[in-house]
């Protein structure tokens, strides 16, 4: 799993990574990863054609919640909060292009549905990136977290 570009383990129901190859998808299968959540529009660069199909012919359940880089919407994460909720007794693989769309749902996950310290939760996260080099994430993040503990 290792050589699928920025690949996060985060503990053994969960792990994370960019856009992996087609090829590698075997691995998730062979790691018995039983879901796959695509946060990736399937028009971004390197995407794999027919993903879902390709996923499922492994035995995985597959799940897309495409999320736009440029402009990161509340609707997309309870999508992807209310998944792991629901699959929470599953072992999961979530994926973007660069893991930073991913990563970032795990966190605000952990913080805002497990009840997680902000600084434990971005703890693996900031191993491969950091929100303030991207303006719209941080400010995205930011309200997440706020609106949740204004109870909005």
């Amino acid at each position: 799993m290792n050589e699928i570009y920025n690949y996060l383990y985060y503990n053994e129901k969960l792990s994370s990574s960019g856009m992996p190859a087609h090829e590698q998808l075997q691995l998730f299968s062979v790691a018995k990863i039983e879901l796959v959540i695509n946060l990736a529009p399937h028009d971004v660069e390197n995407a794999i054609p027919d993903e879902q199909k390709a996923v499922e012919s492994l035995g995985m359940g597959y799940i897309n919640i495409p999320v736009n880089w440029g402009t990161p919407a509340r609707d997309g994460l309870n999508l992807f909060m209310d998944a792991m909720d629901a699959n929470r007794s599953k072992k999961i693989h979530v994926h973007c292009e660069a893991n930073f769309r991913a990563s970032a749902f795990i966190a605000i996950y952990r913080i805002l549905r497990l009840g997680w310290k902000e600084e434990d939760a971005f703890e693996v996260m900031h191993k491969i990136w950091d929100e303030d080099a991207y303006p719209v994430w941080k400010m995205f993040i930011e309200d997440a977290i706020k609106r949740s503990a204004d109870g909005s």
